[in-house]
């Protein structure tokens, strides 16, 4: 039987975590609801990323990713609470594109005013980021735990790595984020017109096309130069795939040697997250230079 951590981590599915690692590493993922075509799914429940890309593709309809609500963070404190966990950290999505971390603060404050909160230490952070940016450093911090380090080191490290993730999106096609807003309509247009595929970086919360580039092979050598010039050298770097897995090889591979090593951790991008970006996507995470607590 497994000895109790005395640290209870909890995250929401935008984590992208592979599929298994909330049972390896005891970590507790709260499903968002993903909304297309009038159907309502719970993100690792009752849907999976490949069925969720299927009906993406074949959907004319934008998908809507519902936030975690304030009630349903007040239940799941309440349940560690009951469970008697001594300390809890929380790690959510980008405060800049969901509502979800600041439901998390509410439901604290509610418990807080009801007396309902009793001696939990309970920290909520907002991680600045998306996907694999936030996964992958729960899962070092459950290793750190389980290595004795205190809960202030673990704080440090996390504070240290969300001000420093980097979030670069490779999509192969402009459908999706055409349809979104994500990019305006004209230069989606323009870029299929013309064959071009856009680099763009995601960082706390602001996203920015880098670079135009035509056809495969020079697009995935701008690739590899855009994230070796934003890496640290030596630190771990992720990386993310969709539903193009002949894409995602060949783009693997080649990041791999461009950066040295292999990935940390790989992962499929999850329903959250896709809803933004469409399925015909890859991604990864750097730790780049430290851009210090957010303001405000």
């Amino acid at each position: 039987m497994k000895k109790k951590r005395r640290v209870k981590f909890i995250t929401d599915s935008g984590c992208d975590l592979p599929d298994g690692a909330e049972i390896q590493y005891n970590i507790d993922i709260m499903s968002f609801e993903i909304e297309l075509d009038d159907v309502v799914y719970h993100e690792r429940e009752d849907i999976s990323y490949k069925e969720f890309y299927s009906k993406m593709n074949r959907s004319d309809s934008i998908p809507k990713t519902n936030q975690i609500t304030v009630p349903r963070f007040e239940e799941k404190i309440r349940e560690c609470v009951l469970a008697k966990h001594e300390c809890v950290i929380m790690v959510l999505i980008n405060s800049a594109g969901s509502q979800t971390y600041f439901n998390a603060l509410k439901a604290k404050e509610n418990l807080e005013k009801a007396g309902e909160i009793g001696d939990l230490r309970l920290y909520i952070i907002d991680s600045r980021t998306y996907s694999l940016g936030y996964g992958y450093p729960l899962v070092e911090s459950v290793k750190k735990i389980d290595a004795g380090q205190s809960v202030e080191q673990v704080l440090a490290y996390l504070d240290d790595w969300f001000s420093c993730a980097e979030v670069y999106l490779f999509p192969l096609n402009l459908r999706h984020m055409k349809k979104s807003g994500r990019i305006t309509a004209a230069a989606a247009f323009l870029g299929e017109i013309m064959g071009l595929k856009p680099i763009i970086s995601l960082i706390d919360g602001v996203s920015e096309v880098l670079r135009k580039v035509r056809g495969e092979k020079a697009f995935l050598d701008e690739a590899c130069k855009v994230v070796q010039s934003a890496a640290i050298p030596q630190t771990p770097w992720l990386c993310v795939c969709a539903d193009d897995r002949d894409f995602y090889d060949k783009f693997a591979m080649k990041m791999s040697k461009a950066m040295g090593s292999l990935p940390a951790m790989e992962s499929h991008l999850g329903c959250a997250v896709s809803t933004n970006t469409g399925p015909k996507v890859a991604a990864v995470v750097v730790k780049g230079k430290n851009r210090g607590k957010m303001p405000g």
